[in-house]
This record gives C-alpha cells, sequence and structure tokens, in this order.
C-alpha cells in the first residue's frame, strides 16, 4: 500500500500496481468481446458499435500501463497509456447520446430536440472535447516538456475539455429529464421505454462522476509549477495524485462498470431495430411511421436542434396545415381506435 509519498524517477508520482492494470485490461476484453457478439447478434453496430472501440482503447491504456508499472520512468508508455485511457469516456458518452436520439425515435411526440441531431449537435461538441483532452494530456503527460508556457497551455486545454464535458453533459441529462417528466405525465410506461432510460441516466452519473473527479484531481496537479523550488512539498499535492486508488475507483471501476451496465442492459433488448417503429400514445401498440421528417433543413437542424427558430418564427416546413404522423395515427387524443392496427402497421 503506497504511504503517498513520490517514488524517485516515477512518472506516475508513486510506484503503480502490477496486478489491477491487468485485471482490468482482461475484463475490457471480455466485454469488448460481447459487445461485439452483441452487435453483430442484434445488427446494433450504428447504436453500440462505439463501446467496442472505448474497450479497446482502455484495453490499450491498461496493458501499457501493467507494462509502466515495471518501467515507472518510461514517458512514452506512460503519455500512451494516459492519452488511451483519458479519451475513452467523452466517446462512452458519445454513445449514450445515440441511446437518446433512438429512444426519442420511438416516442417522437414527446422528442425536446430532433432525435438525429442528439448525436450530431452533442456529437460535435464531444470532438472538440476530444481534442483538446488529445491536445492537453500530451503536453501534460510529457515530463520532457519543460516550458511553462507549453504545461500553461496543457492545463488551459485540458481543464477547458473537463468542465465543458461537465456542461454537456448536465445539458443532456436535463433534456432526458424533460422526456422522461413529458413521459410519466401521459402514462407512457412501457419498459422498452423506461429501462433504456434509466440505464442512461445511471451511465451518465458514472461518467459525470469520473469527469468531476479528473476535474478536482487536474485543478490540483495544475498548481504544481513546472520547475519545482526547494519550498515545494509534494506531500501538499491532492490525494487524488498521491494515491492510485483513487485512479482505480473513479476512473477505472466506474468505467468497467459503464461498460458492462451496457453488455446486461443492451438497448437493442427492448428498441426495436428499425427506427421507422414508434409506440403509440397509448403506451403499448407499436406503429411504423415514414420516420423523422425535420421541419427545418439539416444545417438549421444541427445548429438548432430544438427547433426554437421554428417556434419563434412560427414558419415550417411542412407548412401550418400539415401534422406530424403521431398526431394523425388514431391514438392522438389518447384513446385506441375501434380497428386494432396492431404492430408494424404503416401509418
Amino acid at each position: 500500500m503506497s504511504d503517498g509519498r513520490p517514488v524517485p524517477g516515477s512518472v506516475y508520482f508513486y510506484q503503480p500496481s502490477k496486478v489491477f492494470p491487468v485485471v482490468f485490461a482482461a475484463l475490457f476484453v471480455v466485454s469488448g468481446a460481447w459487445h461485439i457478439w452483441q452487435c453483430i447478434r442484434y445488427k446494433a453496430f450504428k447504436i453500440t458499435g462505439l463501446h467496442p472501440f472505448c474497450c479497446l482503447l482502455f484495453v490499450v491504456g491498461f496493458a501499457l500501463r501493467a507494462y509502466g508499472a515495471y518501467n515507472i520512468s518510461n514517458v512514452t508508455v506512460y503519455l500512451v497509456s494516459t492519452i488511451c485511457i483519458y479519451c475513452a469516456p467523452p466517446i462512452l458518452e458519445l454513445a449514450n447520446y445515440h441511446v437518446l436520439g433512438r429512444i426519442l425515435y420511438y416516442v417522437p411526440y414527446f422528442a425536446p430536440l430532433h432525435p438525429g441531431r442528439t448525436l450530431t449537435t452533442f456529437g460535435a461538441i464531444s470532438c472538440v472535447v476530444e481534442v483538446l483532452n488529445a491536445l492537453g494530456v500530451s503536453l501534460l503527460a510529457n515530463p520532457n516538456v519543460r516550458s511553462q508556457s507549453a504545461q500553461d497551455l496543457g492545463h488551459g486545454l485540458t481543464k477547458a475539455a473537463l468542465i465543458t464535458q461537465i456542461i454537456v453533459i448536465s445539458v443532456f441529462i436535463g433534456l432526458a429529464g424533460v422526456f422522461h417528466y413529458r413521459c410519466r405525465k401521459a402514462n407512457i410506461n412501457s419498459s422498452k421505454v423506461q429501462t433504456p432510460l434509466l440505464t442512461l441516466y445511471l451511465s451518465t452519473i458514472f461518467i459525470m462522476i469520473r469527469t468531476v473527479y479528473r476535474t478536482v484531481e487536474h485543478f490540483g496537479v495544475s498548481r504544481v509549477p513546472v520547475k519545482p523550488g526547494p519550498d515545494f512539498d509534494p506531500m501538499s499535492l491532492s490525494p487524488m495524485v498521491r494515491y492510485e486508488w483513487y485512479f482505480a475507483t473513479f476512473e477505472a471501476g466506474l468505467m468497467l462498470s459503464n461498460t458492462f451496465l451496457w453488455n446486461g442492459l443492451h438497448p437493442r433488448l427492448f428498441l426495436p431495430e428499425d427506427y421507422h417503429i414508434y409506440l403509440a400514445q397509448d403506451g403499448i401498440t407499436e406503429l411504423q411511421g415514414p420516420g423523422w421528417e425535420g421541419e427545418q433543413s439539416w444545417l438549421m437542424t444541427f445548429i438548432d436542434p430544438c427547433g426554437l427558430t421554428v417556434l419563434l418564427s412560427g414558419k415550417s416546413k411542412r407548412g401550418k396545415k400539415e401534422r406530424p404522423f403521431w398526431e394523425k395515427n388514431g391514438f392522438e387524443n389518447g384513446r385506441v381506435p375501434l380497428v386494432n392496427m396492431g404492430s408494424g402497421v404503416n401509418v
């Protein structure tokens, strides 16, 4: 057990465990293989194809960390391992955006934004976060970068990435909460909607806790000068930096729990493969519609995914008299038609 004191020559600050990264690399291999099988079995590469990729990043990251435990002064191994482990969670967050978009396609009449833009809009922001993450970590994790200005730039980029990620996750949870509230108010209590939503909440909470941990950790590290003077006491650093168990719990443990969570509660166990299939307003019947037809151009829905410009201007691409398909399916007033339209009937 580490006493929290720096180990001479260690780029990790402490002597990293030789066992825990091997265990986590093996577990991520299991989860990744399971995800690949599920993608093939459920034809779900589009909705969960990012999960095996993230597992691969974690496997590489932890495998290199295991190697680095025997080579604690190897900068290259430390650098590549840190970048892989640091960049995977935002991609898992991107996978969550796709799941929410798929749920919104299934209950389109309560969607707070265009389902197709859930991935593109939030995904574009995630790409920015990924770039900031990679640049910031590459500057900070490399002990050979001794320039104070380069270190300050690295700290600034990483802080911007972490804070942006927290804000985006908060907005994402808020949108999912609005949608969930509308469903519960209308008594849409189908497990096909509720289970993926609750899984999404738990997954997002895992990622949020991990991001908050990384933010607190980083703000503590950012106070350390590039060339510490004789008065600098390394024991004054945050315990999050000096003890490996924080990393093992709030990074490795939470992200492993997240990937196995989606293995056990895979969205395709609840949601149909065809996004044209949607749930009628009675909360039971499944119908087949033409798919979501936006009221704005693709560019405008990317810029304004919630359709605020249409709401404020009163102008619609469909025209004022044409109603969306879910308002003319016979269930729009909460009543069941005299003729049961059944599952998969074109409306």
